[in-house]
């Protein structure tokens, strides 16, 4: 009898075993690490991690690898969460608006959100007259906008880019 996935073409899903995460989170920890140096973390030899992690890359379990830079010495350090609401939301509003958020580089995280507000935005900006000129010149010139909140951050408690597993 075949399964679901099989009658549908689609690939069985894939169980992630020990070594699977133990290689997971020796990346997020630090993706820089050569594959010798992660066979010896999770305790596995070379080839098998190799294989592992080219595997773990092709199934879409790493999306990819980046580098964290110092918002402050990029001259970026005001961090905003920018709460939008929309007139009206319909596929083609949506659609615009999230074009239009694609080309701004400010915003560095975006969210579709149940609840008082549509979007909520994460901006990265020099200080508060250059995110006061993203409002006014950017998200200001919307016509479906209905309102936004910002929320500036003092300080940051805690900040971690990598998935709990």
């Amino acid at each position: 009898m075949k399964s679901a996935c099989q009658k549908n073409n689609l690939p069985a899903p894939v169980t992630l075993d020990t070594y699977d995460l133990r290689i997971l989170r020796t990346l997020q920890q630090d993706s820089r690490r050569t594959t010798k140096e992660i066979a010896a973390a999770v305790g596995l030899s070379v080839t098998p991690v190799y294989e592992r992690i080219r595997r773990l890359e092709k199934e879409g379990y790493i999306a990819g690898y980046t580098a964290r830079l110092n918002a402050n010495k990029l001259n970026r350090g005001l961090i905003v969460f920018c709460h939008v609401k929309l007139l009206r939301l319909n596929r083609d509003i949506a659609y615009g608006f999230t074009e239009l958020i694609q080309g701004i580089p400010e915003v560095v995280e975006c969210y579709n959100t149940s609840g008082s507000f549509d979007y909520l935005l994460k901006i990265h900006a020099a200080d508060m007259e250059s995110y006061r000129d993203f409002v006014l010149n950017r998200l200001g010139t919307l016509e479906s906008l209905s309102s936004i909140e910002s929320t500036f951050v003092m300080d940051s408690v805690k900040e971690y880019a990598g998935i709990p597993i």
